[in-house]
């Protein structure tokens, strides 16, 4: 299992989907919840700074927005059009490229979150992509995140 050193991330790059940004870092708020990216048009995406570094032994861990506060198409928006085979490609501030290769995807209502499954410990590098989804039409509020999940290739 290839695992790098650690090296910041800078940006990164969905072929597939023609998705990328630059990366924001971002940690906890003050209650304990995560940071969220800004949710303008054409907003980036964050390192979950708390996580490992894209290609360390560990989930990393980057945030996006599904849309934007006009309620077009965020950076994540096409996350649940991946699939087996495609790549995700982190450039880092050691100027290497970390690229992890799509595994799966899987829904989970935000208040029975596994907590341990998307950020507890791994034995290679992985990488897990998170945003909103279950958008509710009623109460305008996504009830739900979509999380990928990536293993290092390179």
């Amino acid at each position: 299992m290839p695992v790098l050193s650690a090296s910041d991330p800078v940006s990164f790059t969905i072929p597939a989907i023609d998705a990328g940004s630059e990366l924001l870092s971002l940690g906890l708020r003050d209650n304990g919840s995560l940071e969220v990216p800004p949710g303008d048009p054409g907003a980036p995406a964050s390192w979950y700074n708390d996580s490992p570094t894209p290609g360390e032994r560990g989930p990393a861990v980057l945030l996006g927005h599904v849309n934007a506060t006009d309620s077009g198409p965020g950076v994540f928006a096409d996350l649940r059009k991946l699939k087996a085979g495609d790549t995700i490609d982190v450039l880092r501030e050691d100027g290497t490229t970390a690229t992890f290769v799509f595994d799966r995807g899987e829904q989970y209502a935000k208040d029975e979150f596994p907590t341990q499954t998307v950020y507890g410990n791994t034995e290679g590098s992985e990488l897990r992509l998170i945003t909103c989804d279950g958008y509710d039409p009623d109460t305008g509020e996504f009830d739900d995140n979509y999380v990928v999940y990536a293993k290092l290739v390179t």
